[in-house]
């Protein structure tokens, strides 16, 4: 017979992931926008960076880059063996499996025109408006493996960011009875959080991508759908923008 923990045991559970993954990247991007206001320069003369350098010599950022993501990918783990129960796989609970792989990937088409194109354009207002800080793309031409370490780095947010926010935050909110439409409004205005260093428009833009993502996975109770569309957006963030980045205005 299964023992289902209690509501302490799962409400500390949680902070404890969050602390651990992606509340700690909310807090420093608190942080950072607060820091970004008191400086003397404007937001939109300020700049952030997708994928900075961890070491000037670029075999010893490969190194620390891999490592990052394989740190990253043993909290997705630990949240998979949290989420395991005896005769119930996490892995098919969250929906994180290739048993509807054409399905999947349909959807995330759809994730990715409904939110990349739209996502392109806000930050293009932003800026203009002055409430985005320019973000710098990381150079492509550092060493042959710099695209596939971006690849693996888009791969590395889309499982991690998917998985934890969608797959357990929403499962253990569930767990806890909060009502769909609260556990709906957390992790979208938590997705905004840790968006908020780049300014607040990205920020709010990250929010309405969290409400759209977490309606598909409330609505089939499937992650890999979120993951797919997440990665292919930060390809073309971390691989595209860099190159359209010289023609850009």
């Amino acid at each position: 017979m299964t023992i289902s923990p209690s509501r302490t045991r799962l409400a500390w559970e949680i902070g404890i992931v969050l602390a651990l993954s992606i509340g700690q990247s909310a807090l420093y991007a608190v942080l950072s926008y607060v820091r970004s206001l008191t400086r003397d320069e404007a937001i939109a003369d300020q700049t952030t960076a997708l994928n900075p350098a961890r070491a000037d010599e670029a075999i010893w950022d490969a190194i620390y880059r891999v490592s990052d993501v394989v740190f990253d990918l043993a909290l997705v783990a630990l949240v998979i063996f949290l989420l395991w129960e005896p005769g119930r796989s996490a892995l098919r609970r969250i929906g994180l499996d290739f048993s509807r792989f054409r399905r999947d990937v349909g959807v995330a088409v759809v994730l990715l025109a409904g939110i990349g194109i739209p996502g392109l354009a806000l930050y293009g207002i932003s800026r203009l408006a002055g409430l985005t800080l320019q973000v710098e793309a990381a150079p492509l031409d550092a060493a042959w493996w710099t695209v596939p370490l971006l690849l693996f780095s888009a791969v590395r947010a889309g499982v991690l960011e998917e998985v934890i926010l969608n797959g357990y935050l929403v499962e253990r909110l569930t767990d806890l009875e909060w009502r769909p439409w609260r556990i709906l409004v957390a992790i979208a205005v938590l997705r905004g959080l840790y968006h908020l260093y780049q300014g607040p428009a990205m920020a709010l833009g990250n929010l309405v991508m969290g409400l759209v993502f977490g309606w598909v996975y409330l609505r089939w109770r499937r992650v890999m759908p979120l993951v797919i569309a997440h990665t292919l957006l930060d390809t073309v963030a971390f691989v595209g923008y860099p190159l359209a980045a010289p023609f850009l205005p």
